[in-house]
């Protein structure tokens, strides 16, 4: 069996962070968060790195970009979860980073997920 997966996530909406979480655990993988600040999000990873990011762009504290531009630097992927931005907008400023639209259903995170599992 290969290693559990670990996907962070970064969520200001508490119910829309709960949600995330239980639909990237329910697809096997192991969660951590969510984190609705960007401090606490940025402690967790310095504190041991996920091998997959979901990030809303905009926290409690700020924007998510400086950890968003350290986790890529590290080959960690990033999805971006926002309802502020378009996926398009996204795309223009992190070309390697997947995006997805609020509300997303489960199967599109999921789908997401295991395409970034595949460069993970």
């Amino acid at each position: 069996m290969s290693r559990q997966l670990r996907v962070l996530v970064a969520e200001d909406e508490l119910i829309v962070g709960y949600d995330l979480c239980d639909t990237v655990a329910e697809a096997g993988y192991m969660v951590e968060g969510p984190y609705d600040d960007l401090s606490s999000a940025m402690l967790a990873y310095q504190k041991s790195k996920p091998d997959i990011a979901i990030l809303d762009v905009q926290l409690g504290d700020g924007i998510v970009y400086p950890l968003a531009e350290q986790m890529m630097a590290e080959n960690v992927p990033v999805i971006f979860h926002s309802g502020q931005l378009s996926p398009a907008e996204v795309a223009l400023r992190f070309p390697r980073a997947q995006a997805l639209a609020k509300p997303c259903p489960p199967a599109a995170v999921i789908d997401s997920i295991q395409r970034a599992a595949a460069h993970a």
